[in-house]
């Protein structure tokens, strides 16, 4: 299911739910709909730019990489497409920058709405 997060500074950003659930609980938010007002703003941004930052730091780990390679196998497979981990960081991205956005110009973010 996906997450529409509206903010009059900036684009609509779409998000599926199982990965805003994560940023959402971070900031103590409902999945399902809520606010990030303007003065709230500013310490999501630092929460979630604290987040992203430690994320970073841990790269993926060996059990990981073995389900991976248990997975795909490690002879060539020339049918599929090679695997490629989209990280925390990517993924928050957009709503990071909508977040900046609302806190630079005192607006909301809002979702389910």
């Amino acid at each position: 299911m996906l997450i529409t997060f509206k903010c009059k500074s900036y684009p609509e950003v779409l998000m599926y739910q199982e990965h805003a659930k994560r940023i959402l609980d971070l900031l103590h938010k409902d999945l399902e709909r809520g606010v990030i007002t303007a003065e709230e703003a500013p310490r999501a941004v630092a929460l979630l730019e604290g987040e992203i930052e430690e994320s970073r730091k841990h790269q993926i780990s060996e059990q990981v990489e073995r389900d991976v390679q248990a997975h795909h196998g490690e002879t060539e497979d020339n049918e599929h497409e090679p695997i490629e981990v989209v990280t925390f960081s990517t993924r928050a991205y957009p709503l990071l920058e909508m977040l900046r956005s609302a806190r630079d110009n005192k607006t909301d973010v809002l979702w389910g709405v």
